[in-house]
């Protein structure tokens, strides 16, 4: 076989593939001559993509209808890391809502996604649910002044949170006043809609609350933390659902 064959053979599985994804009626030999190729080269290249995973249906008899099985997309969404990251916190989010119209699968999800990760990750991750806190509503008073934070904002302070490590960020007070801080991410409340850090302050020697959308800017560093318990924030739960 020459190299410009097996390049057209490569192009030709790539055309195949396209059209079954397409989802439209198709027949074996209406491919073939869309294609430019045999019935018998086709049902050659359909095995060989059959051969590499790709769960194609044939039917024998008048027309040989050619599909993708109607599952076919299930188990093969690939996830970069930032998005298992955020896909793993609102996971985290949902089962300590403990809500009934979202418990009949999450755990069966979260051992999924969690078995994508390398083996000194599992720990972190496993530990997640716990370090994810549920408050009261926010107030009229902060909705009257939130607006939501920024993707990458958010991305940064998930990344942290995972993998505890400090982070250094510029901070906007209620008063209008900016600090440069740099803390510990130990927990993250959610008082709906809003996202709060429940943190270790440097500056400060002491735990602090921050607002996710109050965070203007955002550094990430290598430097990891040990993690408090959330005993040490007790104090500061009680002023968020004062509020």
């Amino acid at each position: 076989m020459t190299h410009s064959t097996t390049i057209s053979r490569i192009e030709r599985l790539e055309i195949i593939t396209a059209r079954l994804k397409s989802d439209e009626p198709s027949t074996i030999g209406e491919i073939a001559k869309e294609i430019g190729v045999s019935v018998r080269t086709l049902n050659r290249d359909i095995k060989l993509l059959k051969d590499q995973g790709l769960p194609i249906d044939t039917e024998i008899g008048r027309g040989g209808g050619v599909r993708l099985d109607r599952h076919w997309g299930i188990g093969r969404i690939n996830l970069n890391y930032s998005e298992a990251v955020d896909l793993l916190i609102s996971l985290a989010v949902a089962e300590q809502m403990n809500s009934p119209l979202f418990m009949a699968h999450l755990k069966s999800v979260r051992h999924k996604l969690t078995a994508s990760f390398s083996p000194s990750m599992k720990n972190k991750v496993n530990g997640l649910k716990a370090r994810i806190l549920i408050g009261e509503s926010a107030s009229q008073f902060v909705l009257s002044e939130f607006i939501s934070p920024n993707r990458r904002t958010v991305e940064k302070i998930h990344q942290a949170f995972l993998m505890l490590r400090k982070i250094e960020i510029v901070y906007c007070a209620e008063n209008g006043d900016k600090t440069k801080r740099i803390i510990e991410p130990h927990f993250l409340l959610l008082s709906y809609p809003v996202w709060y850090v429940l943190a270790w302050d440097q500056l400060r020697n002491d735990v602090r609350t921050f607002r996710c959308d109050r965070i203007i800017r955002i550094q990430s560093s290598d430097n990891n933390f040990k993690l408090l318990s959330v005993a040490h924030f007790k104090n500061s739960l009680e002023g968020i659902n004062a509020i």
